[in-house]
C-alpha cells in the first residue's frame, strides 16, 4: 500500500464495472488522499454514462448498429474468425459437460435480473457480496 491506514480507519478497495445496455458506462471508484488534510484518505467516484454524456443524441441499439456496420462494409465491430474459434475451444466443453447426466442444470434467472439467486449464496459463503454499481444510474444522474 502506498499510504498506511490508520489502525481504526479501513479503505475500500478499488472498482471498476463496465455497464452494459441498457445503462451503458463506466464506474472507477478508486482511494484518493484528501487534500490539506494529512494522510487522511478517502473514496471517489469517476463515472460515465453515455446517457447523461450524450443527452441531446440519439444512440443506436447495438443491434441497429452492427445492421447499419454490415451493411455499409464496416467489419471493426465483428469479432475474428480465429477469436470464434478460440471461443468454441473454451465454451465447447462446458456444453458437453452439461451432456453428462451428473452435472447439475444451469441456473436460470429472469431477463434483466442480476441472476440466480444462487450466485448471492455462492459469493456470501465466502463472506462477500456483488457490487451493484450498474444498472441504478436512472437516467441523467451519474
Amino acid at each position: 500500500m502506498m499510504f498506511h491506514a490508520s489502525p481504526n480507519e479501513t479503505l475500500d478497495s478499488n472498482l471498476l464495472s463496465l455497464c452494459l445496455q441498457p445503462d451503458e458506462g463506466v464506474h472507477l471508484k478508486f482511494g484518493v488522499k484528501v487534500p490539506d488534510q494529512g494522510m487522511i484518505m478517502g473514496s471517489k467516484d469517476m463515472v460515465f454514462h453515455y446517457d447523461s454524456a450524450f443527452k441531446d443524441q440519439a444512440i443506436p441499439e447495438a443491434y441497429e448498429r452492427l445492421l447499419q456496420d454490415s451493411l455499409e462494409g464496416d467489419a471493426s465491430l465483428f469479432i475474428r474468425s480465429d477469436h470464434i474459434e478460440e471461443a468454441w475451444r473454451i465454451v465447447g466443453p462446458l456444453l458437453q459437460g452439461q451432456e453428462n447426466p451428473g452435472m447439475p442444470p444451469p441456473r436460470e434467472y429472469e431477463p434483466g435480473s442480476w441472476g440466480p439467486p444462487a450466485a448471492d449464496e455462492l459469493l456470501s459463503q465466502g463472506g462477500h457480496i456483488w457490487q451493484r454499481v450498474c444498472g441504478v444510474h436512472g437516467g441523467g444522474n451519474g
